[in-house]
């Protein structure tokens, strides 16, 4: 079995690196950093706009709307390339709300969406957590109300003749990471209350981050992330924003986070070569680290699960060009990559020694700092998307076909 890149792919594939490694500065990784891995509005914004322009952002889509009707297989390799890069690639437009309204939206929100994301000129935020809503996605309570139902026509801003028209949105969502430089919200609210199974009363859509109603407010994480709550307050949302079916959301929510639970490993990669050569060229009583029995153990340990975490990785490419949408496989594969990077940040404090703990920015951090602050990061990644405990449970019930838990 052949587990390489055909060659048309490893053209596209160096293509792709050699373009990175002409765009992508300091001034860039460190945005990109600092806006969560998101496109941020400058450097960011910049390059994907650059990527958008030769139809890399979107490869698989149409023409029609901004792709080059290339494989999965492609799409993934310049991801991969991308975070090796360290250039930006958690991009909610391109690869989760995007490939969402490609399969569900109606002809009206891929004309108007669809090739503006794949340009590189709109980023949406997802928009799913809520104080009592995390895991429990069926949970979530920011009512949208159907105006068209409404009995009331005194419904603060809302006029009688929008009705009809819109939704009225009233609640709050926690830790939207991308909401305060994001263009739009990627949406899930509540327009029915009243059945008693929850998760069907939830619809899916998309709403314009700078709409009358709605305040941004920062919080930030263990890794020094931004992220915000956000509030809506009356806030009027058209109905031809609903992303396919009223009340059908949480499916639809459910298929957006198996895109969403797709890791590029490309930035692990980049600091497990970077702690390789670390290893050559620094000494400890004499010896070079990477003499070390012990080192050179963890290190081909660490090896070894990164190359896992590549094959799982390019297996959902080949899953998504079989014309399937990889379920169970995604969670392994974001549990997996995702628990890997902590014990790759874990590894590489342990190898650099307390000067492992210095942050970006000391002159004494080796490796600019990346081990202590993937060593923060990790904690999050294995959080957002899904928790590591919430993936095992997807693999044990869809994967394995074990039965639901008792209580």
């Amino acid at each position: 079995m052949n587990f390489g890149f055909t060659l048309e792919e490893e053209k596209l594939r160096q293509e792709v690196h050699d373009f990175l490694r002409k765009e992508v500065a300091p001034e860039l990784i460190a945005e990109v950093v600092e806006y969560s891995g998101g496109a941020g509005p400058v450097h960011g914004r910049r390059i994907i706009q650059k990527m958008g322009a030769r139809g890399w952002l979107c490869p698989t889509w149409p023409k029609e709307y901004g792709g080059i009707n290339s494989s999965e297989m492609v799409g993934f390799i310049i991801r991969d390339e991308m975070t090796y890069a360290g250039a930006p690639v958690s991009l909610v437009g391109a690869t989760m709300a995007g490939p969402t309204i490609l399969r569900l939206g109606s002809d009206e929100l891929k004309k108007e969406y669809l090739p503006r994301i794949a340009r590189g000129e709109i980023e949406m935020a997802l928009g799913y957590t809520e104080p009592q809503a995390g895991s429990d996605l069926a949970a979530l309570e920011l009512r949208a109300e159907d105006m068209t139902e409404a009995q009331a026509t005194d419904k603060g801003e809302v006029e009688a003749e929008d009705k009809g028209d819109y939704f009225l949105l009233n609640g709050q969502k926690m830790f939207n990471t991308h909401a305060h430089f994001a263009d739009y919200h990627w949406l899930g609210a509540r327009t029915d209350p009243t059945t008693p199974k929850r998760h069907r009363g939830i619809s899916l859509m998309i709403v314009d981050l700078k709409s009358r109603g709605i305040t941004i407010r920062n919080m930030t994480t263990i890794a020094g992330w931004k992220t915000n709550e956000v509030f809506y307050d009356n806030v009027k949302v058209p109905k031809r924003n609903l992303v396919g079916e009223k009340n059908k959301g949480f499916y639809y929510i459910m298929t957006a986070l198996d895109f969403e639970r797709m890791f590029p490993v490309g930035s692990f990669r980049r600091i497990f070569d970077e702690l390789i050569e670390y290893t050559k060229e620094t000494k400890r009583d004499g010896k070079l680290l990477s003499q070390d029995l012990v080192i050179r153990q963890k290190l081909a340990e660490m090896a070894i699960e990164l190359e896992l975490s590549s094959l799982l990785y390019y297996q959902l490419a080949y899953i998504l060009d079989k014309g399937e949408v990889p379920n169970y496989q995604s969670s392994m594969q974001k549990m997996f990559a995702t628990e890997t990077a902590h014990r790759l940040a874990d590894i590489a404090t342990q190898i650099i020694g307390p000067l492992g703990q210095l942050q970006s920015g000391s002159r004494w951090a080796p490796l600019h700092g990346e081990a202590e602050l993937h060593y923060r990061w990790g904690f999050i990644e294995t959080v957002y998307a899904g928790t590591s405990e919430i993936m095992r449970n997807i693999i044990a019930l869809r994967g394995l076909g074990l039965p639901l838990p008792l209580g």
